[in-house]
């Protein structure tokens, strides 16, 4: 039996293009050999490598020419959120190119939006996105992407006034009023706005309380009036012995100050109307003579695409 091949270790773990691994000196023959598997033409990777999503971005990437841009929601979920859907990965590109490759849909436009090292800038791929997501993944992709300074509230307002032909456009105007950097998950968003979309008060998110002149807790949400806490609780409540001991003191020092609270859980967010109509009740109980949630159109257009004007000068 003849000696194998040595493996360069620079071309484990991660997809790699052929280019890359002829300068290691892998030749397309020892490519075809059973140690490597072919993701797209000219791209590569490891048998034994267990691929990722942002593995498949990164080889869709050295798959396209140099003037496609990894665009929508593939280039925010290159910035670390997992939103909308990973198939196909989407790119933009300026003029008249068709490329037939699985998993990856090519964009075609007359005027490239702005670009950064990683492909259309955040503002220009949250625009993008805006076209098929709903009120709420906008609302908490663009709640995301503030919050980790990936873009700012005037930067997509500009771009989406100065290019109001662009798909997106006039969809993302429209949800930008409801965009707020405090919320710190992607669920603390979600929360938040199922909350005012129904017509209850908003409460202040990331808040601090205080008791006899010290702060005793930063809460997800205050309604301070009706001193009620909600509190978002993911896994690493849980599964985090630390902060499982953290928050049993926690609630002991707000339940002393007379503060009541919720702990909502993903399956209680799962059901967001009879989420708020708890929440209704517990803010009734301590006081709140306010408007009853409402569960009408404003409330329905939350989990509907984003409504915008027909665009007259439209392109793919």
């Amino acid at each position: 039996m003849g000696r194998q091949p040595r493996i360069p270790t620079e071309l484990l773990g991660r997809p790699f293009s052929q280019a890359e691994a002829r300068g290691l000196g892998v030749t397309s023959d020892m490519l075809m050999g059973r140690s490597w598997k072919r993701l797209h033409p000219r791209v590569w990777v490891h048998r034994d490598h267990q691929m990722t999503h942002l593995d498949s971005i990164a080889a869709a990437a050295m798959a396209m020419p140099d003037h496609a841009q990894l665009s929508h929601g593939s280039r925010i979920q290159l910035l670390g959120l997992d939103v909308g859907e990973h198939l196909p990965i989407r790119f933009t590109v300026a003029g008249d190119l068709h490329i037939d490759t699985e998993d990856i849909f090519l964009h075609r436009t007359e005027v490239l939006p702005p670009l950064d090292a990683g492909g259309v800038t955040p503002a220009s791929a949250f625009i993008q996105y805006c076209v098929s997501a709903t009120v709420l993944e906008a609302i908490v992709a663009g709640d995301w992407l503030l919050r980790h300074r990936h873009m700012t509230i005037a930067e997509v307002a500009e771009l989406a006034a100065r290019d109001d032909w662009r798909p997106g456009a006039r969809q993302a105007r429209k949800v930008l009023v409801h965009l707020a950097a405090g919320s710190r998950s992607p669920k603390e968003s979600e929360m938040r706005v199922v909350l005012s979309f129904s017509g209850l008060p908003t409460p202040d998110v990331n808040a601090d309380v205080e008791y006899s002149g010290r702060r005793i807790a930063i809460v997800d949400f205050l309604y301070m009036w009706w001193r009620l806490v909600l509190e978002y609780e993911g896994r690493q409540h849980a599964l985090n012995t630390t902060q499982f001991q953290t928050d049993i003191t926690r609630y002991a020092r707000l339940r002393e100050a007379g503060f009541e609270y919720v702990q909502v859980t993903n399956q209680m967010l799962g059901q967001p109307r009879a989420l708020v109509l708890l929440i209704h009740q517990i803010l009734v109980r301590r006081g709140y003579s306010g408007p009853a949630p409402s569960f009408g159109h404003h409330w329905n257009s939350l989990f509907e695409p984003i409504r915008a004007r027909p665009h007259f000068r439209a392109v793919s």
